[in-house]
């Protein structure tokens, strides 16, 4: 009633029978459901996704490795599937989560050490799964992103409990890590949406200005540029 169609059509909504409600629909359920913004486009994606394109980018073509690696601060190139395709130096002396090759997601929910890293590891998982559910609605018939959503159902019952609240979008704030050499630190995240094929966004990670967050910062970046170099890009992942 409150989004003007009939019972029986929602009906058939819910049931997969109506296939292409139009946008006005869309937007009229939307608005009679209360979702917010991204709750809104994640709805329109399911109800006419673009397809996506599924075959894995090649991350020096963008030239994204290059850019993140004059970063100061963490920074990381990921896809949609949440697998860390570039970081820059500071990004991986600051957790073993952002290694090029590494999925975030599976690190984050089933490594042991992610728990001690992130001192507030429930909002940490939160904000990981209901980011993978806003990117996941551009393709949802995409075959690796199911399997994906089936093995941490499977091997993670945090995974299923958040999954189940369907969460959709990224969420900016503050992170409160704990690392093993530099101690303490509260990073604000932020996400830049990159328009390439995959999916492919940007996770930064800053510290408050003068803080001893800041300073932290400032001693993981000199622990990263002693150390050797290492690849930047990810393998091809399969």
């Amino acid at each position: 009633m409150l989004a003007g169609i009939s019972a029986e059509y929602y009906l058939r909504l819910e049931r997969g029978r109506a296939q292409h409600p139009s946008p006005q629909i869309i937007d009229a359920l939307a608005r009679a459901l209360q979702l917010d913004r991204k709750a809104t486009r994640y709805l329109h994606d399911l109800a006419a996704p673009d397809g996506g394109d599924t075959s894995e980018p090649e991350v020096a073509a963008h030239g994204l490795a290059e850019v993140i690696d004059e970063f100061l601060i963490p920074a990381m190139v990921v896809n949609r599937y949440r697998d860390v395709l570039a970081a820059n130096p500071i990004a991986r002396a600051l957790s073993p989560e952002f290694t090029p090759g590494q999925n975030s997601l599976r690190w984050r929910l089933l490594d042991p050490t992610a728990r001690e890293f992130y001192v507030n590891w429930d909002e940490a998982t939160e904000i990981a799964v209901s980011g993978l559910r806003e990117l996941s609605g551009t393709c949802p018939n995409d075959p690796r992103m199911r399997a994906l959503i089936a093995e941490l159902s499977d091997a993670s019952t945090r995974f299923r409990e958040i999954w189940d609240r369907a969460d959709v979008g990224y969420r900016l704030g503050l992170h409160h890590m704990r690392h093993p050499q530099v101690g303490e630190l509260y990073l604000y995240r932020h996400r830049l949406n990159a328009p390439y094929p995959g999916g492919d966004h940007v996770l930064m990670y800053r510290a408050e200005p003068g803080s001893d967050s800041a300073r932290a910062l400032d001693v993981l970046r000199s622990l990263s540029a002693a150390q050797a170099p290492t690849t930047r890009s990810a393998p091809t992942l399969g």
